[in-house]
């Protein structure tokens, strides 16, 4: 479990080289599970549960020019700007997150963005 959650809190999540572009990796974060992405120098944080089905989206495919992450399960992607389902069969968006990168440290902020 990483940090403990309060709300606007930044939540320290990783050192930037510990993740590569294109990577997605799943965090808990006091009771949420959020899959944090990087693509290229940027980091995006998302619900790592698909609105669909329930499965763990930081287990998918990362678009890295689309900016989407994708539901192994099922297929549906899901924008990292605003957790919306870009095709089906998900119908429902995810929450999205602020991440912040100060130096080498990633945190995220679990307030809803």
């Amino acid at each position: 479990m990483v940090g403990r959650h309060e709300s606007n809190e930044m939540i320290f999540i990783c050192k930037t080289d510990e993740m590569k572009s294109g990577e997605a990796r799943q965090f808990q974060v006091g009771s949420m599970k959020v899959a944090v992405v990087r693509i290229d120098e940027d980091f995006y944080a998302i619900g790592d549960t698909c609105s669909h089905a329930k499965y763990s989206l930081s287990e998918g495919e990362v678009y890295l020019e689309e900016k989407e992450i994708e539901c192994w399960k099922h297929g549906s992607t899901f924008s990292l700007l605003d957790g919306k389902p870009q095709c089906l069969p998900a119908t429902k968006p995810v929450p999205v997150f602020e991440v912040v990168v100060d130096g080498n440290d990633v945190y995220v902020r679990l307030e809803h963005r």
